[in-house]
């Protein structure tokens, strides 16, 4: 069974993030868009599943005022 490093978990988010917006939906991933052990090593790295996103630079940081 394969490690995960954190660039490994922040290429599975910004993936699956493309995926979405090409397929026109306009979300973020969420952790049912990914296997039990993605989710936990995406957590184990980049620490809970907002600040993830926001390490990945899926989704812009909470202090940003958009």
């Amino acid at each position: 069974m394969e490690k995960f490093t954190k660039s490994d978990c922040i290429s599975l988010l910004q993936e699956k993030y493309r995926q979405l917006q090409e397929r026109g939906e306009n979300r973020y991933p969420k952790r049912s868009d990914f296997t039990e052990r993605e989710v936990i090593a995406v957590k184990a790295f980049l620490g809970p599943w907002p600040r993830a996103l926001e390490a990945a630079g899926v989704k812009p940081p909470k202090s940003a005022k958009s």
